[in-house]
């Protein structure tokens, strides 16, 4: 007999995590200094992204983002009218509730069963974080057709996507793998609409279009966990599907926008400072090559290799890519002096 049941899936999340309330800290400063480069000024289509999806329903972002965020990591988002803002700020709210998550209590062998047979990511915690990237995944998403929209800026935005109910849309009519592959071309294959109270809802076909689309990823992907589901069903987001009680979605939703509100009121860190150190056994064209090719391969810009006085000037996003640097340009053979001051 099968143990695959996502209604009994539902129940086990929600009773694991209904009672986690999460005690976020006040974020603190993080330095950004995105690279934006151009990608598709009009909103259409490039060509490798119609080479992905050709549907004329589809947008473009319109710049490509490349940063830094608070805990050193490399990230690659995209941006249209509301700027790279959007994908900074939700990536640091993710960071904030993924740190914030709970030991949860322990499954049973049963439950254990239930969560491995129907789902891709059968731990409760892990459902969870990987929630919070899809959420953060659609407002960045949705935010390439704010300039279709009365909202100008970004908190209001998340504002209106919330209390349109959009999340919950893409809970239910989006499939992960479909999200993942259009958000790292930076493209959305829907259109928004205004409703008559101010409210955003999609165009009629975009429903539709994705509809069809989610069935195709998913009988492409021919995973085991939908093989059981009864035949025309697609599955919906196990935290929006009604249990004993309340779906977890719309509180889970609830926490992740406010906390993006919260950051996004904080004024980012101006970029550090240089920082200058010597290298006393650098001594030719090479050597600065090298070393400037070490330090850039981890985003840090260079302001200054100096030959004569074996020094280098370069600005670093945090200190943990500082001492990656470091023992970088030291697996070259070189010696890294940090300076005195």
């Amino acid at each position: 007999m099968s143990d695959y049941d996502r209604a009994v899936a539902a129940r086990i999340l929600a009773e694991t995590i209904a009672p986690w309330t999460p005690d976020l800290p006040p974020p603190s400063p993080w330095t950004v200094e995105p690279e934006v480069t151009p990608l598709s000024p009009d909103g259409r289509l490039t060509p490798a992204q119609r080479n992905h999806l050709d549907l004329e329903l589809a947008t473009s972002a319109t710049h490509r983002v490349l940063w830094h965020d608070s805990t050193g990591v490399l990230n690659v988002a995209h941006c249209s009218a509301l700027g790279p803002i959007v994908p900074v700020v939700a990536r640091e709210t993710t960071l904030a509730l993924r740190q914030a998550l709970p030991a949860l209590s322990r499954l049973t062998d049963a439950e254990q069963r239930v969560m491995t047979a129907t789902t891709t990511d059968a731990d409760p915690r892990e459902i969870l974080a990987v929630g919070f990237e899809t959420t953060a995944r659609a407002l960045v998403q949705h935010a390439y057709l704010a300039g279709s929209t009365p909202y100008d800026d970004p908190a209001a935005f998340a504002i209106a996507l919330r209390d349109s109910g959009i999340f919950a849309v893409v809970a239910n009519t989006w499939y992960w793998g479909l999200q993942s592959s259009t958000f790292r071309r930076g493209m959305i294959p829907i259109a928004l609409e205004v409703r008559p109270d101010g409210g955003l809802r999609y165009a009629p076909e975009s429903t539709t279009t994705l509809r069809t689309l989610k069935a195709d990823a998913i009988a492409a992907a021919d995973l085991p966990q939908y093989a059981d589901l009864p035949a025309g069903e697609l599955p919906r987001c196990l935290a929006n599907m009604t249990t004993t009680g309340p779906p977890l979605l719309p509180g889970l939703v609830d926490l992740f926008v406010d906390t993006f509100l919260t950051i996004l009121e904080q004024e980012p860190t101006m970029p550090h400072p240089d920082v200058v150190f010597e290298i006393p056994d650098m001594t030719c064209s090479h050597c600065t090559n090298t070393i400037t090719g070490v330090l850039q391969t981890h985003g840090v810009t260079v302001s200054d290799i100096n030959l004569d006085t074996k020094r280098v000037s370069a600005a670093f996003p945090s200190p943990e890519i500082q001492a990656l640097c470091f023992t970088a340009i030291e697996t070259h053979g070189y010696t890294v002096v940090p300076s005195a001051g």
